[in-house]
């Protein structure tokens, strides 16, 4: 399975869901494989530093630039999970990995200017490449770095923005802004591998969602 991280802004969190979502994955009994499609680099060095860590199960690691569909095609037949991390704007990588993804995952902050680029990711990148897709890709909208406090509106408001956009499937379960994630990231761990319940919850129910 293809799950492609892709968004057209970045800051989102992005890198830091799709290394969580890996680590998740192998820890689970995946043979998961990390693309990191970002020429930032945030997702090797996250692997770089997970290798350093013997007691963590392996996340394989690879970079890789351009066109890469061919890439994602051929490491579907030797994994169970290939997580792709790409560039948080309108790139080759993102439009080749739409073309190989069964899963399409768009991150969003629930901010105005982030919300405002969902429209264009769809009719600017997502639709033009669907006559090459070769898996037909499901694509989903998920709210990330959301506020914790609950009398907060801006979730439920968020979402129902995005709900309007057609073409992504908003799912209701999100990332908050949590430190644990950030700490994750630095150690090479994910987020179900720090001991925080809450972390881990919201994250085992985005991944439910994905792969329902």
């Amino acid at each position: 399975m293809i799950i492609l991280l892709g968004s057209y802004k970045g800051g989102c969190g992005k890198s830091t869901l799709a290394t969580s979502l890996a680590a998740m994955l192998a820890g689970n009994g995946g043979d998961v494989v990390l693309v990191d499609a970002d020429k930032q680099s945030t997702a090797s060095t996250w692997a770089a530093d997970r290798e350093a860590d013997t007691s963590l199960p392996a996340v394989a690691c690879i970079q890789k630039y351009g066109n890469i569909r061919q890439t994602l095609l051929d490491l579907d037949k030797r994994y169970s999970h290939v997580v792709v991390d790409c560039a948080g704007h309108d790139s080759q990588e993102l439009r080749s990995a739409i073309t190989a993804a069964h899963v399409v995952l768009s991150p969003f902050r629930p901010s105005q200017p982030d919300l405002d680029t969902a429209r264009r990711l769809v009719n600017d990148v997502i639709e033009p490449m669907l006559p090459a897709a070769a898996n037909n890709p499901r694509f989903y909208a998920v709210l990330t770095m959301c506020p914790s406090n609950p009398s907060v509106t801006e979730i439920q408001d968020a979402q129902a923005y995005l709900a309007q956009v057609s073409g992504l499937t908003v799912i209701v379960p999100c990332i908050h802004d949590r430190k644990v994630y950030r700490d994750a990231i630095c150690a090479g761990k994910g987020a179900t591998e720090m001991k925080n319940d809450k972390a881990s919850t919201e994250l085992v129910a985005v991944w439910e969602a994905i792969n329902g």
